[in-house]
């Protein structure tokens, strides 16, 4: 499995650069790139911004696996709707693809383990089974499959505004204390069944009035790519930008950490994360064409 450290191009919808309210985002967040020589293009044939959930998730240079794209959440809106075959088709991309349906903002990756949330459960109803589903994406990922509490409130159901991954034993999460009850006791079962340490990570419990789903405040949803760490920073009351940035700072001493402001985008429900597809050259060499 490709590990982001080794990744070093990143893809974004095309939406985000040309749809009016993101595109500020946009070149606020190209320009760290261009900053730090880090390579990034558009993708085309996407219907909405979040390329992370509908891209296929990387287990070679030259290897991809492309889930099924029908998230329940999408299901009254068709137009938001990516079709992944198109899209990879368009941009020239090879793919295995796989009937489980499972969005890339649910798969958290290390080499050999990835995490994802247990909304894949009712994602796939028809498997009544759920050690066949979970085993059938070992195989599939070459992987353990490592499955943590999904927050109930959550639209989404995604490992991505949850934890990530420091190292093979390591993760860095939101700060337990501070979370549900519910999902703390089932994550410090995780920890313990799987021998993982965890990273607290502070998080903002803020609310945007006519934006429900607002992600303002998840500094978990970070884009690493080689040694850049870009970090959502949010400039509002009561924040823990520096908190954070200081912090990262630290777990990730040979790196470098950029924090950026993206709420014109977090308001809608995402951030960094989400609106990034980062893989590892050569296996995008055939679609570099679309870098800008």
């Amino acid at each position: 499995m490709i590990i982001d450290r080794e990744t070093d191009y990143v893809f974004f919808s095309a939406l985000l650069a040309s749809d009016v309210r993101y595109t500020a985002a946009y070149l606020k967040v190209s320009q760290v790139l261009d900053r730090h020589q880090v390579r990034h293009g558009l993708l085309k044939g996407t219907k909405d911004i979040w390329c992370r959930d509908y891209m296929p998730i990387q287990k070679g240079d030259a290897e991809y696996v492309q889930f099924r794209y029908a998230p329940s959440y999408l299901s009254k809106y068709a137009a938001l709707q990516t079709d992944p075959k198109v899209t990879l088709e368009l941009n020239q991309i090879q793919a295995t693809y796989s009937h489980i349906n499972l969005n890339g903002g649910n798969v958290v990756r290390w080499q050999d383990r990835v995490i994802i949330t247990d909304r894949v459960f009712s994602e796939n109803p028809a498997y009544a089974n759920k050690s066949q589903l979970i085993s059938e994406l070992e195989k599939l990922l070459e992987a353990e499959v490592i499955v943590i509490p999904q927050i109930k409130s959550d639209m989404t159901g995604h490992a991505d505004g949850l934890v990530r991954f420091y190292d093979r034993t390591t993760l860095i999460g939101n700060c337990l204390e501070a979370e549900y009850g519910y999902w703390k006791n089932g994550m410090r079962k995780v920890l313990k069944t799987h021998s993982l340490d965890y990273i607290s990570l502070p998080f903002l419990d803020y609310k945007v009035k006519g934006f429900p789903e607002s992600a303002v405040g998840c500094y978990v949803n970070y884009l690493e790519v080689s040694d850049l760490i870009m970090v959502p920073v949010f400039e509002v009351k009561g924040n823990k930008d520096e908190e954070v940035i200081n912090l990262l700072s630290e777990v990730f001493p040979d790196r470098t950490v950029e924090p950026v402001n993206i709420n014109e985008v977090a308001r809608h429900g995402g951030l960094l994360n989400c609106i990034s597809w980062n893989v590892k050259s050569p296996a995008c060499s055939n679609v570099t064409a679309l870098h800008l």
